[in-house]
């Protein structure tokens, strides 16, 4: 009878420990297909807020539908690359930037961008344009462009107060030629616009800025680059901010932006494009 009491305790223990092995085995499933669940959903299904510089706004209208289609959903911010530095400086919430390559050196520096996280997505180079159909002056030498400008009734171009990167270069071309204070005096000073807009408006004869903010605008066309020793090739990286609670969603945006598919609609905007720079480290 003792036999028996023991074999069935035995047996018991044994159903009981089974039980208590199912349990744990069904939380840790849970567990797992709820860890699952949250990195697809943070990879697929996350609204990114992305500073961009407004060089890219007119790709942005073919760059966000494409980036969309595959599950995300981009929150497009645009500003002068000066004022993304100033305003992620100042601790602004976001996911990612995209903006100058020497902006996210010093902000990756100050702890703001993650390093090792920075991609070079394109260049751009400084140009100027007129309205459709007017007088084109010679531009194609530092001494021809400072007669046009010199003879121009008025020059658009975007305030260095302001932040933009064309606008700031061109005020240290206009100080190189020296004719800063000619001009100034009948400078139309834009921020965060297409500063072409101004020939339109019969503001201005000449519109200075990056080529893909001047070629968007309808009613005007490219005179042509800055000549030489006075052009300033710009480099446009993109990076993870240190804030963004979306990382994977991020890395995806970064992966996109230096894609054969984005270099496409890039070239297409008027950007150079180069083998994209991958960072090195994109997830810890």
């Amino acid at each position: 009878m003792n036999s028996f009491r023991k074999s069935r305790s035995t047996k018991n223990k044994r159903r009981a420990g089974f039980r208590t092995y199912r349990r744990h085995l069904w939380v840790l499933s849970v567990l797992a297909a709820t860890a699952l669940f949250l990195q697809i959903g943070d990879a697929r299904a996350a609204e990114l807020k992305l500073l961009s510089s407004i060089a890219f706004e007119d790709a942005w209208h073919q760059l966000k539908p494409q980036f969309e289609a595959r599950g995300q959903k981009l929150n497009l911010v645009f500003l002068p690359s000066g004022m993304i530095e100033k305003r992620v400086s100042a601790g602004e919430d976001g996911d990612a930037i995209l903006s100058t390559a020497d902006s996210l050196e010093r902000l990756t520096r100050d702890g703001k961008v993650v390093g090792g996280t920075s991609a070079q997505v394109a260049t751009s180079a400084i140009g100027i344009s007129v309205l459709k159909g007017a007088p084109k002056p010679d531009i194609s030498t530092p001494e021809a462009l400072k007669r046009a400008l010199l003879s121009a009734k008025a020059v658009a171009y975007s305030d260095p107060a302001g932040g933009g990167a064309s606008g700031i270069h061109f005020a240290k071309v206009l100080q190189r030629l020296g004719i800063a204070e000619q001009v100034n005096a009948k400078a139309k000073l834009g921020r965060g616009v297409p500063n072409a807009e101004a020939l339109v408006r019969g503001e201005a004869d000449l519109a200075v800025q990056q080529i893909p903010e001047l070629m968007p605008v309808a009613g005007t066309e490219l005179l042509g680059p800055l000549p030489g020793e006075l052009q300033h090739i710009t480099a446009f990286s993109a990076g993870v901010l240190t804030n963004s609670k979306h990382r994977k969603a991020v890395d995806a945006l970064i992966e996109f932006l230096t894609s054969p598919a984005a270099a496409a609609v890039l070239k297409a905007s008027y950007f150079d494009v180069t083998p994209p720079v991958r960072p090195s480290r994109l997830t810890k």
